[in-house]
């Protein structure tokens, strides 16, 4: 049993002004596997005001200096990478293949690819007789979810940390025990106090007190499009930056052509990885119409082959986070049945001999149009939507019909016609043929999937701020 009741302010672990606890369950059994401290609006106090301190002396360091701090937290990253895959498979119920080969790997991409842009990344240009200058924007609130918990605490933590600010993390309280054991990497590595901070508690109370605070200069959420909109609504008072990475519906356009079968089959095996709990998962597959049952077979097949189970043996999907996502995603798949849409495989219930834990079955709907419910909302589970369309143009059309622009994908023999329908997806990011895999690949959204990017070099620019220094070189004479 965890209790991780102490707080990360000004490099030592404090606790909480006023203790309040919060059960954390494990989704795998329903059982309460640890407890945390709840944090308040003083106790956000107490870690901006530390943050704003050590941004006096930090916001100054060389690059040489910050640097050795990030390799510093790379090396007792690497030390704790078997405690953090145990802890994202306790806590959010991820295989641990999946958390050992993804989940905690990510976080070392991160931190790699944050070195490698430091070494080289221009802070200054000089353009004639002025001096364009790339400054750390300041105290950092960074809110971050509970599907890949690792990835967005350090895609936001190594670029703030590389580009000279400071911050105050609040990491999901539905999966809190990875973000807890980050605090303890960088207290390890010796990152100077006050530089990270880590406040427990829920976003009503932590993430708002975050948002909103005076002190903070730069909210980066990522979450819910509805908990997005509340935080921009929050920071609004004090014009602060904010980043956002939300919601998807992301497509899938499957060609007709030598691959459709392959490309159905990998749209499937995509749209499953952890249980479906990813933003910019491909659950709106989009098929030639006069292919449907084709689709249908192959994916019923890759679907049936899709293993669910307990996440410490050797099923490939885990359950889902917690009983709210398990009842939503229930609510979800009855919709899609009473709304008219084919069900290949799968529904609602959990699969068959589990009969405890946040289980799905692996589902996945046919013959389904852009106004149905599954279509529209973000289901966020394992459960895929095959629409039909009569022409390639008319595919482009319904995967840009949704409201978010997260991601997309695109599969096909012919890569010139593949690159030509990417160009024409409204989404931050487009995966051809399964592409993927590129830490310096920007990642953000259009639309209501929010503003900003993370991810390589693109991801320091979030955490900077431009000035401009006038004279700083004479005018030649005329």
């Amino acid at each position: 049993m965890r209790e991780y009741v102490k707080f990360y302010i000004d490099g030592q672990w404090v606790d909480p002004v006023e203790l309040k606890t919060l059960d954390v369950i494990n989704p795998a059994t329903e059982g309460v596997c640890g407890k945390i401290a709840l944090g308040s609006s003083k106790d956000v106090d107490k870690a901006v005001a530390a943050a704003k301190k050590a941004f006096k002396t930090w916001s100054q360091t060389t690059r040489e200096e910050r640097l050795d701090v990030l390799n510093r937290i790379l090396a007792e990253y690497q030390k704790r990478f078997g405690d953090l895959a145990v802890a994202v498979t306790e806590e959010m119920g991820a295989p641990a293949s999946l958390a050992q080969r993804a989940q905690v790997p990510i976080g070392l991409g991160h931190l790699s690819t944050a070195i490698n842009v430091l070494k080289d990344f221009k802070f200054e240009e000089q353009r004639g007789p002025t001096l364009l200058v790339k400054e750390p924007i300041g105290v950092c609130g960074f809110i971050t979810p509970w599907n890949w918990p690792l990835n967005q605490i350090v895609c936001k933590v190594a670029p703030a940390i590389a580009t000279g600010c400071t911050m105050v993390l609040k990491p999901s309280e539905v999966a809190p025990f990875s973000g807890h054991i980050f605090a303890e990497i960088m207290q390890a590595a010796g990152v100077p106090a006050g530089v990270f901070n880590l406040v427990h508690g829920d976003g009503p109370t932590v993430g708002a007190a975050l948002s909103s605070h005076p002190d903070i200069d730069m909210v980066s959420f990522t979450g819910s499009t509805r908990a997005g909109i509340e935080v921009a609504r929050n920071a609004a008072p004090t014009v602060k930056r904010v980043a956002q990475e939300l919601g998807g519906k992301s497509p899938n356009i499957v060609l007709d052509d030598d691959a459709f079968a392959k490309g159905v089959a990998r749209g499937v095996a995509t749209m499953m990885t952890n249980s479906g709990q990813s933003c910019n998962a491909p659950t709106r597959m989009l098929v030639p119409k006069t292919r449907m049952d084709e689709a249908i077979a192959v994916a019923r097949e890759a679907a049936s082959q899709v293993t669910v189970g307990d996440p410490n043996g050797n099923s490939q999907l885990g359950p889902v986070v917690s009983e709210v996502q398990f009842n939503k995603i229930q609510k979800l798949i009855q919709a899609g049945i009473d709304e008219g849409a084919t069900l290949v495989i799968g529904g609602t219930g959990r699969p068959d001999g589990l009969d405890k834990g946040y289980y799905v079955k692996p589902t996945v709907f046919a013959n389904v149009t852009n106004d149905m419910t599954i279509a529209a909302e973000e289901i966020f589970g394992p459960v895929l939507s095959i629409l039909g369309y009569d022409s390639v143009d008319q595919a482009i059309d319904i995967g840009n019909d949704t409201e978010y622009g997260l991601a997309a994908y695109v599969q096909s023999a012919d890569l010139d016609k593949a690159r030509k329908i990417a160009s024409k997806l409204r989404a931050g990011q487009v995966s051809i043929n399964g592409g993927g895999g590129d830490m310096m690949a920007p990642f953000g959204g259009y639309k209501m999937s929010g503003n900003g990017r993370e991810w390589g070099d693109y991801g320091f620019h979030e955490f900077l701020e431009t000035k401009a220094v006038l004279g700083y070189a004479p005018q030649a004479a005329e």
